[in-house]
């Protein structure tokens, strides 16, 4: 029994560390890329690609991170200070924007804000047909894109920190009122820096995912550092080149990795008064209620009511439904089957990678793990870019032993069949359930292992008696969020699936591409439609009562 058990524990270390040689794979094959010669195309990029690519991203990341937070922070304080009329239904409606993937907000509102689009159309009611023209907003600029990221993107901020708003002790609050303080003090002066460490975490993802962006940007005419990527490695030519910046882009990632630990420093320390209670929600009548209601319902109707009402309207009104693309049956099993299969291969790696952790808690397995879970900081691109050495030279060794042992193979095997891409969302989404099954071990105690020891139980009983039943929530959360992640990732996806094969993801993106992306509208609902369950799903645990005064 002892030697199984043994057993056990050497093959989840075994596979832990195989998952952290795995997501640092890309990383390590991106910096050896960089290092091969690329003068030629350094020269084209240094004089008129990188300096417009570096700015535009920095403003888009300053753009986008202040109108989260400001969206982001606001409305959560609103919410969790506040009950007012039609509170609850906006408690469900807030974090809705997140099944909207940015490249889908980016296709709708560049459709209702060009010229003859339903805006101009619409002003056209009360002006002439070209003055009308005068007042749209360009939405095919810097401002329009940080517009449409971050009222998708808010969430984040929002959910991070309307956690916090919810358990911050009311005495800190009351001390401050009793000095003099009114309403918009405690906010400014005490409840917003207590929400620092929140925000910080908020903000970081939010930057992440907006330099993980390829479908907006592009399609916004933006030349990020992404775009610079796919167009030097796809247009130029030029691995060496793409993964050079791509190099830059990993020292911005690490940049916002070490902000957002700044940012949360001392986290603990907020929260150290003794007995601390929860603050009761000031009710709001009258004009306050309706502002409060305004407030928070505007950026739920621009970040998700509006796409998927313009999304059903044109999905509808061209008769996508009455005339069903089979092609779209198979765009959803690809879309369907990548992310089943990278959620499996996930969940599985996160279970070895967690358990060998909890089994014998060293720096080795906390590195491993550590390491398993750096992968959301890695943009699709950058993986995608990665993993491209790696898995041709898997590809050549087993064609070569194919070669050796007289066996015939059909060609490319890793890249050919759409592995790569189960790979890739693998990677770029192993964090998630490493994350969820690592807080999920940490609530339980570990005197159920004394315990069990006690009476003789191996680490295999533990793991099927013990763990598994009581990690059963916290997989399930991780397998549905993460699934969802996989059917909106576009970057790996385009670049990494086999040719003649299409997801929902690339199949919109072409579309948009052919300047059609209104065909697509069936494939994108599709998308929100699966996004939506587990965005209720995170909402629903989120509520913590209001606390007695």
């Amino acid at each position: 029994m002892r030697g199984r058990a043994a057993h056990a524990g050497r093959a989840a270390t075994a596979i832990a560390i195989a998952t952290a040689i795995l997501v640092a794979a890309p990383v390590i094959s991106i910096v050896s890329l960089a290092l091969q010669p690329a003068t030629d195309v350094w020269h084209d990029l240094i004089n008129y690609v990188l300096p417009a690519a570096l700015l535009d991203t920095a403003l888009l990341l300053v753009g986008v991170g202040a109108l989260t937070l400001l969206v982001g922070a606001g409305t959560a304080w609103v919410i969790s200070r506040h009950d007012f009329p039609g509170r609850g239904m906006l408690l469900w409606l807030m974090p809705l924007p997140l099944a909207i993937p940015t490249y889908l907000a980016a296709y709708v509102y560049a459709d209702l804000f060009e010229p003859l689009g339903l805006v101009h159309r619409t002003l056209a009611i009360w002006l002439p047909l070209r003055d009308a023209l005068g007042h749209l907003p360009n939405l095919r600029s810097l401002p329009g894109a940080i517009f449409v990221i971050g009222l998708v993107l808010y969430p984040y901020v929002y959910l991070s920190a309307r956690a916090t708003f919810q358990v911050q002790s009311a005495e800190f609050a009351e001390a401050a009122t009793t000095l003099g303080a009114g309403r918009w003090t405690v906010f400014w002066r005490v409840s917003l820096p207590m929400a620092r460490p929140a925000l910080a975490v908020g903000v970081a993802l939010v930057a992440l995912e907006t330099l993980n962006d390829i479908g907006a940007s592009e399609y916004l005419g933006i030349r990020t550092l992404t775009v610079s990527i796919f167009t030097t490695w796809l247009n130029r030519g030029s691995l060496a080149g793409a993964a050079q910046l791509a190099c830059l882009m990993l020292a911005i990632v690490a940049g916002l990795i070490a902000m957002e630990r700044y940012g949360r420093r001392n986290a603990n320390a907020e929260f150290s008064a003794e007995s601390p209670h929860v603050r009761q929600r000031t009710p709001l009548s009258g004009a306050r209620a309706w502002i409060a209601f305004a407030v928070c319902a505007l950026p739920v109707l621009i970040g998700f009511v509006v796409p998927l009402f313009y999304l059903a309207h044109q999905a509808l009104g061209r008769g996508l439904l009455a005339n069903f693309d089979p092609l779209l049956w198979r765009h959803t099993f690809h879309s369907f089957a990548y992310a089943a299969l990278a959620t499996l291969m996930a969940l599985m790696l996160a279970l070895a990678t967690t358990i060998a952790h909890r089994f014998r808690p060293d720096p080795l397995r906390y590195l491993a793990m550590s390491t398993a879970q750096a992968g959301y900081a890695l943009p699709g691109l950058v993986i995608a870019l990665g993993l491209l050495t790696p898995v041709l030279a898997v590809d050549s060794a087993l064609s070569a032993v194919a070669t050796w042992t007289g066996l015939s193979l059909p060609g490319l095997i890793l890249v050919g069949s759409g592995t790569a891409v189960v790979i890739a969302y693998t990677i770029r989404f192993l964090a998630v359930p490493v994350g969820m099954i690592k807080a999920g071990f940490d609530s339980i105690p570990r005197d159920y292992d004394e315990s069990a020891r006690t009476v003789g139980a191996g680490q295999a009983v533990m793991l099927r008696q013990i763990y598994l039943p009581l990690l059963r929530p916290a997989m399930l959360g991780a397998v549905i969020i993460m699934f969802v992640d996989c059917l909106k990732e576009l970057p790996a996806t385009l670049l990494l699936r086999p040719l003649n094969v299409e997801t929902l993801s690339t199949s919109i993106y072409q579309f948009a591409s052919r300047g059609n992306f209104e065909d697509g509208a069936l494939a994108a609902l599709l998308i929100i439609a699966a996004s939506i369950g587990p965005v209720v799903w995170l909402t629903r645990f989120s509520e913590v009562p209001s606390g007695p005064a």
